[in-house]
């Protein structure tokens, strides 16, 4: 597996943080004085895609592809995970165990054995598509940081997809995301309390973003081979979108390649599997889960998906 994290793009990506950030807050402040109507659903829009920046911007510092230095590539992804809002520790915690559990029982979301609660298969399944998924983002580092215990408990143990995703908190992680939760809840909460942001316009913007971003985070998974790391797939994406995405609708090229920078994957995609037509595979997601064809893939041990 190559590592092209050399080519960090450490300035490029520090105003790209800034900026994409800057805009957010600048997009909630809008909502919450504006006098709704079309102006309110333009900036949810913009927000809804600039969501979807700012998230693969935190995914470039999960991999410690953000900037070059550790301390700024932990600094701005934190950032980054502030407008999310959640703790970017603890997405590169998780990140990291999806990146080992990739198509393995554990992140089975499309499949179902025989035996299995198919209800529960696609009750979890279309939670994602709904947006249900995103709530479990935000809420999900406060019980890491505040609650863990609750996590290592048997009713979470016994899930197939929670039952090695809270393992790898050390001390030093836990902290962290301590830390990056209570700066952004104060943040918030002096935004509220000093009228700068409304909690109606800002919760909204919020719920689109998080819907906008959970719908698509098993299209670049669902129906590939059940493999840790060719188990993705490449899709086409319009140019605006390759931006907003910061090309990572090439998925299966960045399975391949976890430490390259997301500048280098067009030049990798030239060598992987062709992209499928994005809309096809979104919308076959909705007819639901399909029983599984293929074995588990065995977990890897370590990918080193971050340096």
């Amino acid at each position: 597996m190559s590592d092209d994290a050399r080519d960090i793009p450490s300035g490029l990506n520090t105003a790209l943080v800034l900026g994409v950030v800057s805009c957010q807050c600048l997009l909630l402040w809008t909502a919450s004085h504006c006098d709704g109507g079309w102006m309110l659903a333009v900036v949810a829009v913009m927000f809804s895609l600039l969501f979807l920046t700012s998230y693969a911007l935190m995914h470039e510092a999960s991999h410690g592809a953000l900037h070059r230095l550790s301390a700024f590539n932990w600094a701005l992804g934190a950032l980054a995970g502030a407008t999310f809002p959640t703790s970017a520790t603890m997405m590169r915690v998780t990140h990291a165990v999806h990146h080992r559990c990739n198509r393995t029982d554990h992140e089975m979301f499309d499949c179902y054995y025989l035996g299995d609660r198919v209800w529960l298969k696609r009750a979890q399944w279309y939670s994602i598509l709904t947006g249900m998924f995103y709530l479990i983002i935000p809420v999900g580092a406060v019980l890491v940081g505040f609650l863990r215990p609750l996590l290592l408990t048997r009713v979470f143990k016994r899930t197939r997809s929670s039952s090695v995703l809270y393992d790898d908190f050390d001390g030093r992680t836990l902290w962290l995301v301590r830390l990056e939760c209570l700066v952004v809840a104060s943040a918030f909460v002096l935004l509220f309390s000093n009228d700068v942001l409304e909690p109606g316009p800002t919760v909204l913007l919020f719920a689109l973003g998080g819907l906008h971003w959970s719908t698509r985070q098993y299209v670049t998974h669902a129906w590939s081979r059940r493999d840790v790391i060719h188990g993705a797939h490449n899709l086409t994406a319009g140019p605006l979108m390759r931006v907003v995405l910061l090309y990572g609708h090439w998925d299966l090229v960045h399975h391949q390649h976890p430490t390259s920078s997301w500048i280098e994957l067009p030049r990798l995609g030239t060598t992987s599997v062709a992209p499928i037509v994005f809309w096809r595979q979104y919308l076959s997601l909705w007819r639901g889960p399909r029983p599984a064809t293929e074995p588990s893939p065995k977990v890897l041990p370590d990918l080193s998906v971050a340096r």
